[in-house]
C-alpha cells in the first residue's frame, strides 16, 4: 500500500488513483440492505416476482451500490494519506444510476481525483469521481462525483 502527503496526492487531480477489488452483491446482501433501509420494493427481494421483470431477477438498490463507495475505497490500490487523523464524507455533486446490479454480480469501484484543495491548514476536501464497474458489462452501474474531507 503506497502513502503519500497530501501535497503529492494534489499532482495527480485528473488521474485515476485507484480500483477496488471485486465485491459479490448477492441476495444475501440485498436482503439485509432492505431491511436496514425498509425498501423492501419485489425487484429487491422477491426474485419469483422479479424474474417477470425486464431484469429478470431481483436487483440492487441503487443507494445499496453508492454505500460500497467505504468498502471499496478501503480495497482499493488507492494511495493512503499519510498522517490523516480523521475523515468525513461531505456530499456528492452528482450521482447516476446508469445500469442495474443484478443478484449475484461482482462490482468494483474506480477512483479518480477530480480536485483537492487545503480548506485550513490541515483539513483537505478531495472530490473523486466514483465509477462502480459490474464484471462482465459494459455499462457501469453508477458514476458519482463525491467529496470528502480528511485531516491530518
Amino acid at each position: 500500500m503506497t502513502t503519500i502527503t497530501p501535497a503529492e496526492l494534489a499532482t495527480k487531480v485528473g488521474e485515476k488513483i485507484g480500483t477496488s477489488e471485486w465485491i459479490l452483491v448477492d441476495q444475501d446482501m440485498i436482503n439485509k440492505f432492505a431491511d436496514a433501509t425498509g425498501d423492501h420494493q419485489f425487484i429487491h427481494v422477491n426474485e419469483e416476482m422479479a424474474k417477470m421483470t425486464p431484469f429478470g431477477g431481483t436487483i440492487a438498490h441503487g443507494f445499496l451500490t453508492l454505500s460500497l463507495f467505504p468498502v471499496m475505497s478501503a480495497k482499493s490500490d488507492s494511495p493512503r494519506i499519510e498522517g490523516v487523523k480523521m475523515g468525513v464524507n461531505y456530499g456528492g455533486n452528482k450521482t447516476r444510476f446508469l445500469a442495474p446490479v443484478r443478484s449475484g454480480k461482482r462490482v468494483r469501484g474506480h477512483f479518480k481525483l477530480l480536485e483537492l484543495v487545503e480548506k485550513r491548514p490541515g483539513q483537505w476536501q478531495q472530490t473523486l469521481e466514483f465509477t462502480v464497474e459490474i464484471e462482465g458489462e459494459d455499462k457501469p452501474a453508477l458514476q458519482a462525483e463525491w467529496i470528502s474531507q480528511f485531516f491530518v
